[in-house]
């Protein structure tokens, strides 16, 4: 026993490894028990790590600080990367509007701390260090500071506000979550699947329209600012893949691959829909076409990443088809402007030999895409670290802002995750490895998090003034959740994924979000969170120095 105890009381390197493997090993084994169906999950390291400094564990400050901070960076570009494309995908109204409900949330947060402090004996610099904590906003905490040493005021009380409330501020979110988890009904866990725009669809027709008999499939095409895709031509009872020169003669039928609201303008193209169902997902098309196969083919060569597909002139120089493209689960049409991406997989009609040269050209080895990537992972850590250290200058302020290194890595994942594979940038991991990644990251932040918060936390918070900041906190924590969270269920009639992602990110919660997709499937939670976080947490740092330089 003298032996451990020496190691784990020994200001060295190895007494930091061991101290935070323990941390992160015992939260993640008791995060999985479930106490009336409910588990904190990787969450719960944060409270071991407040319980191991209380009992007087510790661990070097420097090698603490840099472990807390590369392990938010890591999470939270990580999970940049993975939402990045959901995001821009989706980014349009339904954006604009999960930011203005999370500016509400920031607006009554901040209004109650405001109200506090005018009511109650707890200093407007306190009352700030507790809004901070309580929304889980260091950045915000940083940039407050540095206002209160230009304007020559003691900044420690302020940190120490911080501290206490943050335990709260985080356990905050997650019991609301958990109180608005009894009134949700189990179909609006997730958002409904609308048919979008952008969703393929399989349909018949036959040409009739004279206005385009005799012309080529390119010809047609620019008669239309419709993008379709003709997969198959049957004419005189045979089937064929048809290519940019076909001409197309009265009579003939053809398998158009659109989008479903895009339908009716297809017809009148060609002439004559037909009522067949093509998609039905147990269609055997092997054994429709009969002298066609049908495959699945994955892209695994690098040099493909980022082609567009018309570039790869497929149906020209192979005499084959692409009817659908699969990228993450989600459907794509296979227009010649798609930027193909590693790991897309493509449904290839043609002969049989054609396809097989296909398949050399695009790779199909699936256990390549098990080799990590880690260059992107690096570069984007990289860029958005340098991107959260610009200093911007605020019309108002008297002293720049950032975004921090939070708000930088995850916006430069976001963009890095979307983007990247257009300029050739292999930015492909497995769901599982991305997990691993996050999960590592948000381990070693709450660890130490919770080391550092846990040796003068039980101290201050037995104190009168320490009660006090800890329980308006925790009120600046729950009410405004709650308030916003019912109101966008029963009012604006909301799924719950999305709103306990829009949730965490306006209160930066990042061991909330966790929460959230632990008891919600699909990655509405995250998709909503990566939102909102960008804007709310400029918001928060702007608001906590406009505060302070107003009022004070």
């Amino acid at each position: 026993m003298d032996f451990f105890g020496t190691i784990l009381n020994n200001d060295s390197p190895l007494n930091s490894i061991l101290v935070l493997a323990l941390i992160c090993a015992i939260g993640s084994v008791l995060g999985k028990i479930k106490i009336a169906g409910i588990s904190l999950g990787v969450s719960f390291v944060f409270f071991v790590g407040i319980l191991a400094g209380h009992l007087g564990l510790e661990v070097n400050s420097q090698v603490l600080l840099f472990t807390q901070t590369f392990g938010l960076v890591l999470f939270i570009y990580t999970l940049g990367l993975q939402v990045g494309p959901g995001f821009f995908s989706s980014f349009g109204r339904k954006s604009v509007r999960l930011n203005l409900i999370g500016l509400v949330l920031i607006t009554i947060g901040t209004l109650m701390a405001i109200l506090f402090s005018s009511t109650t004996n707890v200093s407007l610099p306190n009352m700030i260090g507790v809004l901070c904590g309580a929304t889980t906003n260091t950045p915000a905490l940083g940039a407050a500071q540095q206002t209160l040493s230009q304007m020559g005021l003691p900044i420690n009380s302020m940190a120490l506000s911080c501290a206490v409330t943050y335990p709260l501020g985080v356990i905050g979110v997650i019991l609301a979550i958990m109180v608005m988890r009894k009134f949700v009904a189990e179909e609006r866990l997730e958002p409904k699947k609308h048919s979008e725009p952008k969703e393929t669809f399989l349909a018949t027709f036959i040409v009739t329209n004279n206005a385009i008999i005799g012309k080529t499939i390119q010809e047609i095409a620019a008669l239309s600012d419709t993008r379709f895709v003709i997969s198959r031509l049957w004419r005189n009872g045979a089937v064929t893949i048809p290519v940019s020169d076909t001409r197309l003669i009265f009579g003939d039928r053809v398998l158009v691959v659109t989008t479903n609201t895009k339908t009716h303008i297809i017809k009148e193209l060609f002439g004559e829909q037909e009522s067949a169902d093509w998609n039905n997902e147990n269609i055997d098309w092997n054994e429709i076409d009969s002298r066609l196969s049908s495959k699945n083919i994955i892209i695994t060569k690098p040099e493909i990443n980022g082609k567009r597909l018309g570039s790869l002139r497929l149906r020209n120089s192979y005499g084959v088809n692409i009817t659908r493209v699969y990228r993450s689960g989600v459907l794509l049409l296979a227009t010649a402007d798609l930027v193909l991406q590693m790991g897309d997989r493509l449904v290839i009609v043609g002969a049989k030999e054609a396809i097989k040269n296909v398949e050399k050209l695009l790779g199909n080895a699936e256990q390549r895409l098990n080799d990590p990537n880690l260059a992107p992972i690096f570069i984007g850590i990289l860029l958005g670290v340098l991107l959260g250290s610009i200093p911007l200058m605020v019309p108002g302020m008297s002293a720049p802002i950032s975004l921090g290194m939070a708000g930088g890595p995850i916006i430069m994942g976001m963009i890095i995750g979307t983007f990247g594979p257009r300029i050739h940038m292999i930015t492909y991991t497995t769901r599982s490895a991305n997990l691993m990644l996050r999960g590592l990251g948000l381990s070693l932040f709450l660890a130490c998090l919770g080391l550092d918060s846990g040796k003068e936390l039980f101290d201050i918070v037995l104190q009168p003034e320490g009660a006090e900041w800890v329980g308006l906190g925790f009120l600046i924590t729950v009410v405004p959740v709650l308030i916003v969270g019912f109101a966008s269920y029963f009012l604006l009639k909301m799924d719950f994924g999305t709103i306990c992602g829009m949730l965490c990110g306006s209160m930066a919660n990042p061991m909330a979000l966790n929460y959230a997709n632990d008891i919600i499937p699909g990655d509405s939670p995250s998709i909503a969170y990566a939102t909102v976080y960008p804007l709310g947490m400029f918001v928060r740092v702007i608001i906590a120095q406009a505060v302070l330089i107003t009022l004070l």
